[in-house]
């Protein structure tokens, strides 16, 4: 130990029982550092001896490696306060059962912990239009055993040669494909290459032969801090859970030492223990008598409110949803096993708030809150359930709405990529809402809070092509749709089934007033599945846009109930009252439900995207789209 209470690298670790390292190279001894008799005699005027002559040349390719010296970009605090459920997300990271699509953030963020797993093996380049960039990545395993030789050749410098290990390969074959996006939104989608295989191995197995980059970064950004390596695994290895979490299980203090060895050959100053630790001799680094261990003093320190602390990282508009609220609802939802209904549309629930005189505006066009905030989380954990949310081009006009979804745990609000985000269908047939880049739903595409929209249109209007790569840009399309019912509207049964060709399982539908009413009709009814109403405690007056379907009347032209509900529940959510029911199938005379009877549908394909072209109205908006290059 030093006057000043700092610890020499090379004492602590001779002293430790537990080590077996190579000779450490990060160590200076009394040799170097003396002077022989014989070269003080030279004097200042002497020339340079061989020997002097290799030092110098030694220091001077230190000095020239000191710049390659890459600067770690984490510390000891990301080991304390990981990304929320990293240990799961490693799993799912290795494990890749299924698509993975995540934002670029987030892979820069998590790569760095399964990178001890996956190994590039090389690119594939981009596409024309420069958007898309495609990697190839293979299990760690894959590679063939390695033996390495019996005597490594010494190294120029003098230092030690690295003493390695037998490499195991050969034992998995599971390959990755990474495909990065960056466009309006940039993202980055995994998926598995080849046939869906499984690794031959467990992933700790991997962290027991391999260490990831962001243990290595943080072992060497502790060490350049001025923290001798025993200390530092010792800090790190003291929330064994945390550590275990971030793939350090196997972690030992040669891997700290070897995180570090390049950059103690140029640093030769005695390193120091952390605060509230001491050096024992014979028994290495232990916390002083009364000392708070390191990560506990982190964590606290980085706490302001304990109360706030589940909410670290997420956006302030993150709404929750009680856990024993759900059971309510989830009867009448889409169920995670559900395909498709029987006869082959997605899940339809209709949903929609209303005061106590059945509004649901003021007036046509004026946007009006009626949900308190205890049913707007529930709106929002009903979106989460959904592959899609959908509303008509009056609702979208009117409002300017984001469509996504803002509960905790989803995609952009504390879950990976867009998981639990719906994808906005907007029903325009006529082509009348002008997307820019400063429209909400677009604002919330690149913040990466939610999806693209898709835009159902009528074929026949003369469309902006840039109005269509734009929205492409954004991770949206237009859809063109040609049938349509006697009263030439789009006919209801003919959109779910177009978004159930792309993939659509499931869709909730929450306005504006016509298009409720529309389901509404009896021609409509049997294609909801479930109804969801809140009403407000809270009467809007005449002249609102109303939610009622058409009258009904018997035999004797007498006017009857026009629906009731069945299987009906209520609940109160605060102020509002929420009703669940189901809507009774009506029949045909054939006894076929009417959207059963009709003719099968034939759906126009999407509409072809076409070239970028600079526009005057996008230019003024904000919207610079890159031109492909020229073939």
């Amino acid at each position: 130990m030093t006057e000043d209470g700092r610890v020499d690298d090379v004492d602590a670790t001779a002293s430790d029982p537990t080590t077996t390292a190579a000779p450490d190279n990060n160590t200076t001894t009394a040799d170097n550092n003396t002077t022989s008799p014989a070269a003080d005699a030279l004097g200042s005027g002497s020339p340079p001896q061989d020997d002097q002559i290799e030092q110098d040349a030694t220091q001077a390719d230190v000095q020239d490696n000191s710049a390659q010296i890459p600067v770690p970009t984490r510390n000891i605090r990301d080991l304390f306060n990981p990304p929320r459920n990293i240990a799961g997300i490693r799993q799912r990271l290795f494990d890749v059962a299924e698509k993975i699509e995540l934002r670029k953030d987030e892979f820069d963020l998590y790569w760095p912990y399964v990178d001890n797993v996956w190994v590039r093996q090389h690119r594939a380049g981009s596409d024309k239009t420069g958007l898309y960039k495609t990697d190839y990545y293979a299990c760690r395993l894959q590679r063939p055993t390695y033996t390495p030789k019996p005597v490594d050749k010494p190294r120029a410098d003098g230092t030690p040669t690295r003493k390695k290990q037998i490499r195991e390969g050969g034992k998995c074959h599971m390959k990755l494909k990474v495909v990065r996006y960056e466009g309006g939104y940039q993202s980055v989608t995994i998926n598995q290459l080849g046939d869906k295989t499984q690794h031959l191995h467990d992933l700790d197995h991997m962290d027991r032969i391999k260490r990831t980059t962001v243990l290595m970064e943080i072992a060497r950004s502790e060490v350049m801090s001025g923290y001798m390596p025993a200390s530092v695994y010792t800090v790190m290895s003291e929330d064994e859970a945390r550590l275990a979490a971030s793939g350090g299980r196997h972690l030992n203090r040669n891997d700290v030492r070897n995180a570090s060895q390049v950059w103690r050959q140029q640093h030769k100053d005695p390193l120091r223990v952390h605060e509230g630790y001491k050096y024992d001799h014979g028994n290495g680094i232990v916390r002083q008598d009364g000392a708070l261990p390191l990560v506990q003093r982190v964590v606290n320190a980085e706490i302001v409110d304990p109360t706030l602390a589940y909410y670290a990282g997420l956006p302030p508009n993150t709404l929750r949803f009680p856990e024993e609220l759900r059971p309510f609802l989830d009867p009448y939802l889409p169920r995670h096993d559900l395909t498709f209904t029987e006869d082959g549309l997605p899940h339809v629930t209709l949903t929609y708030a209303t005061s106590l005189d059945s509004s649901l505006s003021l007036a046509p066009g004026i946007q009006t809150v009626l949900s308190g905030p205890h049913s707007k989380a529930m709106t929002h954990y009903l979106r989460s359930k959904h592959d899609a949310i959908l509303v008509g081009v009056r609702t979208a006009l009117a409002d300017d709405p984001a469509l996504n979804c803002r509960l905790e745990g989803v995609g952009g609000y504390g879950g990976l990529g867009w998981e639990g985000q719906p994808r906005p269908i907007i029903i325009d047939p006529g082509a009348r809402w002008l997307l820019t880049p400063q429209t909400r739903v677009i604002r919330t595409v690149s913040e990466g809070k939610g999806r693209g929209p898709w835009i159902v249109i009528a074929p026949g209007f003369a469309m902006d092509p840039n109005r269509i790569e734009m929205l492409k840009y954004y991770g949206g399309k237009y859809t063109g749709l040609t049938d349509f019912d006697k009263r030439w509207r789009l006919r209801w049964e003919a959109i779910l089934r177009a978004l159930a060709a792309e993939g659509i399982r499931s869709v909730m539908i929450e306005g504006g007033g016509m298009v409720i009413n529309e389901l509404l009709r009896p021609e409509h009814s049997n294609l909801v599945s479930s109804v969801v109403v809140t009403v407000a405690p809270t009467y809007l007056g005449q002249g609102g846009v109303t939610v009622s379907p058409p009258p009904k009347l018997d035999a004797a032209r007498r006017p009857q109930p026009a629906m009731r509900f069945k299987d009906v529940r209520w609940q109160s959510f605060g102020e509002d009252a929420v009703m669940c029911g189901r809507i009774p199938h009506v029949e045909t005379p054939s006894g076929v439900p009417p959207h059963q009877s009709m003719t099968p549908v034939t759906m126009a394909p999407p509409l072809r995207p076409v070239s970028f072209f600079n526009s005057s109205v996008d230019a003024q908006n904000g919207f610079q789209p890159r031109v492909p290059p020229s073939s």
